[in-house]
C-alpha cells in the first residue's frame, strides 16, 4: 500500500511538473515602464479581450512606478519582456544589460516641452536664462541632445538654461517654478489644460518636430533569451496579440479606457481621464505593425551620438545588435 501511495504521489508530481512546465513555457511577464494608464491600453485590452489567450499565452502585466526601473527588473529575472524608451534601452545595453528591441508598437513620439507664454517663451531662442523642467531616470536623454543641438549650456547663466529635476507632475509650471516643463501628449499636457491653462497661453515644442525625436515605448528582451527558438515563437505570439490589442483600442477607445480603469488597483483613475490618454496613445501606435523601422532606429542613435557629454551619458558609440526583426518576421 505504501509503495502504491508513493508511486501515485510520484506520478502526480510528475504530471504536476509537466503541467507546470507547460504553463511556464506559455507564460509571459510584461513589466511596464510606468503605472497602469492609457499609455499601455493595447496590452490591457489584449488581456481583457482574450487575444493573449487565443495565442495560448498566460500573460501577467506588472505596472511600473517611480521606484521601478524596467531595465533592472528584467536584468534581475523579474520579467520576460519590458516596455521602455529606446534611449533608456540603449543606455542600459551599453552599461551591461543586454537589451534587444524586438518590436516597436509606438511609431510616433509623444514627448513635449510645454511652456508658458507669459514666462517669455515663444521660440527656442527664448530658452536662454530660463528654468526648464526635465524628467530623469532615462527620460532626460532627448532633452540634453536637444540642448546640445541648440548650443545651450545646461549649467544655467544668461546664455544657458537651468535644469529643474521635475517630478512626474505639472506642479512646476502651475506654480511658476519653471518656464517650461516636460509633458507627454497623452498625460501631463492634458493635466496642464485641466488646471485651467488654455492652449493659447502655451508654447509647445514637440521633440520630433525639433529634430531630436526618439523612439519611445518599445518591447525589449534580454539578448540570451533570443537564442531559444521557443522563446522567439512565444514573443511573436505576444507581439501579435499586443498589436491586435492596440488595433482594438483604436477602434473602441471608450471600452479600452474602461478596461484600463478596471485594471487600476489604486482606484484613483477616472474613465474620462483615461479616455483622453487612450485616444492620444492610440495616435502614437497608429501606423505601426509592431515592426521596428530601421530609419527611426537610426535617427534615435544619431541623435544620442550627436550629444555625447557628461550631461547626456546615454551612449558613447553606435550600438551593435540592439534590435532584431526575428520576432516580428513571424507576424
Amino acid at each position: 500500500m505504501g509503495k502504491l501511495l508513493i508511486g501515485a504521489l510520484a506520478g502526480a508530481m510528475a504530471m504536476s511538473s509537466v503541467g507546470a512546465a507547460w504553463a511556464q513555457d506559455n507564460s509571459v511577464t510584461l513589466q511596464l515602464k510606468w503605472v497602469t494608464q492609457g499609455q499601455f491600453a493595447g496590452y490591457y485590452v489584449a488581456q481583457a479581450k482574450g487575444f493573449y489567450e487565443e495565442e495560448g499565452l498566460q500573460v501577467e502585466i506588472k505596472p511600473g512606478g517611480p521606484d521601478i526601473a524596467p531595465e533592472q527588473v528584467i536584468a534581475g529575472g523579474g520579467a520576460d519582456v519590458i516596455t521602455t524608451w529606446m534611449a533608456a534601452g540603449l543606455a542600459a545595453r551599453e552599461r551591461g544589460v543586454p537589451l534587444v528591441n524586438i518590436a516597436q508598437p509606438f511609431k510616433q513620439s509623444g514627448l513635449l516641452l510645454t511652456c508658458l507664454k507669459e514666462a517669455g517663451v515663444e521660440s527656442t531662442e527664448d530658452f536662454k536664462g530660463k528654468t526648464l523642467g526635465v524628467w530623469f531616470f532615462g527620460n532626460e536623454y532627448p532633452f540634453y541632445a536637444w540642448m546640445a543641438k541648440l548650443g545651450y549650456s545646461t549649467d544655467g547663466g544668461p546664455d544657458g538654461v537651468e535644469v529643474l529635476k521635475q517630478a512626474f507632475n505639472v506642479d512646476p509650471l502651475i506654480q511658476k517654478q519653471a518656464a517650461c516643463i516636460s509633458t507627454m501628449t497623452y498625460n501631463e499636457y492634458g493635466q496642464v489644460l485641466n488646471a485651467g491653462i488654455t492652449p493659447e497661453e502655451l508654447t509647445v515644442f514637440n521633440y520630433r518636430d525639433e529634430g531630436v525625436g526618439m523612439l519611445e515605448d518599445g518591447l525589449y528582451v534580454l539578448e540570451d533569451s533570443l537564442e531559444d527558438p521557443a522563446f522567439v515563437e512565444k514573443m511573436t505570439k505576444f507581439v501579435r496579440a499586443s498589436m491586435k490589442g492596440w488595433e482594438y483600442s483604436r477602434e473602441n477607445p471608450e471600452e479600452a479606457a474602461q478596461i484600463v480603469v478596471d485594471n487600476d488597483m489604486t482606484g484613483a483613475m477616472t474613465v474620462e481621464d483615461q479616455l483622453y490618454q487612450v485616444t492620444e496613445a492610440n495616435k502614437l501606435a497608429e501606423g505601426s505593425t509592431g515592426v521596428l523601422d530601421e530609419a527611426d532606429y537610426q535617427q534615435t542613435v544619431e541623435t544620442l551620438l550627436s550629444a555625447v557629454s557628461e550631461e547626456n551619458p546615454a551612449i558613447t558609440k553606435a550600438p551593435e545588435g540592439a534590435f532584431t526583426h526575428v520576432v516580428t518576421d513571424g507576424l
